[in-house]
């Protein structure tokens, strides 16, 4: 597709409301109250759900691991729609949970534990399991995926290419995954590390085209390497079953405020793709390996070391970065209404530090078994917690 055509898709998608419906799938581990150890209780505790428990059109469903269930909301055209069925649901699931003696621990990867039980085989997941051996046997993991409406794939592709530089920081941003059986990682986020052992798992490469897209998919399940009509693994894709873009960078975070952060930052995104689509503007190319390096230093050091810079391929800081993307994308939430909110929302963030710092401080406090805490009353309070330590504070505009 020219830029021209391009240019007039995205104007009328624009004048259609394109990226601006929201949805919301969270993932979430089973953890005894007694044992603190991963729990394979996930079929009882969806079971335990009614429908009138969840808002709007939410869902509860098991997930590869017996041990983790996942909610997702339905289409939401606010975030004031996102928290509240965010919230309901993170209650329904907590609800049934405990009733049975297990918590809900928003985490993107056990803290404490051996090896588990192996993977569910109904569905892909057998041929996921049969297929990727060992390399699914620490899959363990937890993350929060982000729909955008958006129905065109050729508009989307091209929004695509726009999205993959920011993964990185989203990902900076919404680490939450430090410790692996019961010790530090020392990595943000241990789940990136963990699913980017998958084949094509990473940040998706720049396409030209659906056709371009939708050709990588064929070949990679002719290669064996995706099970038939699956939608791929990449950290943004089109959705294989719905008329959005999905972003799924993010690590589960201990606490809505977070979630309605990423939603936001993520349709931020979307519609700042569209506006340069709009005014003629390809994404500017990134090399692969930049982008590679770029997300295992996010998940290394998420907000407490040093950023690699998509674009030039050197060094910076991910409070660089994430003034950057609040910058790139303050147009498109203004016109959202979401700018006062996420102003708000990431200086909390940047200076209470993300899920991982706060894991590991309560973790020097108490042990382990102290940073799990912090995760459940993180998820029961919904709020950001207290500061985790001193970090370079968001200005709204950055010299």
């Amino acid at each position: 597709m020219n830029a021209g055509d391009t240019a007039s898709k995205a104007s009328a998608a624009l004048s259609e409301g394109a990226g601006v419906t929201m949805g919301v799938e969270e993932e979430f581990l089973l953890v005894s109250r007694g044992s603190h150890l991963p729990v394979g209780d996930a079929a009882a505790v969806v079971a335990g759900v009614g429908p009138a428990d969840l808002a709007g059109e939410s869902r509860a469903v098991c997930e590869l691991w017996d041990t983790e269930v996942e909610a997702s909301t339905g289409i939401c055209s606010d975030l004031a729609q996102v928290r509240d069925q965010l919230t309901r649901n993170r209650a329904a699931l907590r609800r049934s949970a405990r009733a049975r003696g297990v918590e809900l621990v928003p985490a993107g990867h056990p803290l404490l534990g051996a090896e588990t039980a192996p993977p569910r085989r109904d569905g892909h997941y057998g041929w996921m399991s049969d297929t990727y051996a060992g390399a699914l046997a620490d899959q363990e993991i937890c993350g929060c995926h982000v729909h955008v409406g958006l129905g065109d794939r050729e508009l989307g592709v091209a929004v695509l290419n726009h999205l993959a530089p920011w993964l990185p920081t989203l990902l900076a941003l919404t680490a939450n995954s430090p410790f692996r059986r019961g010790r530090d990682t020392g990595f943000h986020s241990w789940r990136m590390m963990v699913l980017t052992r998958l084949p094509s798992s990473g940040i998706p490469p720049w396409f030209g085209s659906a056709a371009e897209y939708d050709a990588d998919l064929v070949r990679l399940r002719e290669c064996g390497l995706l099970p038939p009509g699956h939608g791929g693994l990449r950290l943004a894709r089109l959705s294989d079953h719905l008329p959005t873009v999905e972003v799924r960078v993010a690590d589960t975070t201990a606490t809505i405020d977070e979630v309605v952060l990423y939603a936001a930052l993520v349709r931020g995104l979307v519609r700042a793709a569209l506006d340069e689509l709009d005014a003629g503007r390809e994404a500017r190319r990134c090399g692969d390996t930049v982008l590679g390096d770029a997300l295992w230093a996010a998940a290394r050091h998420g907000l407490d070391g040093p950023a690699v810079d998509p674009w030039s391929g050197m060094r910076t800081s991910p409070h660089t970065m994430a003034s950057r993307l609040y910058r790139h994308t303050e147009d498109a939430l203004t016109a959202t209404g979401d700018l006062g909110e996420v102003r708000t929302l990431l200086q909390a963030l940047l200076t209470s530090g993300n899920g991982a710092m706060r894991q590991r401080i309560a973790a020097a406090r108490h042990g382990v078994p102290g940073a799990l805490d912090v995760l459940v009353r993180g998820a029961e309070e919904g709020g950001t917690p207290p500061s985790a330590g001193s970090v370079t504070p968001l200005r709204r505009r950055v010299t």
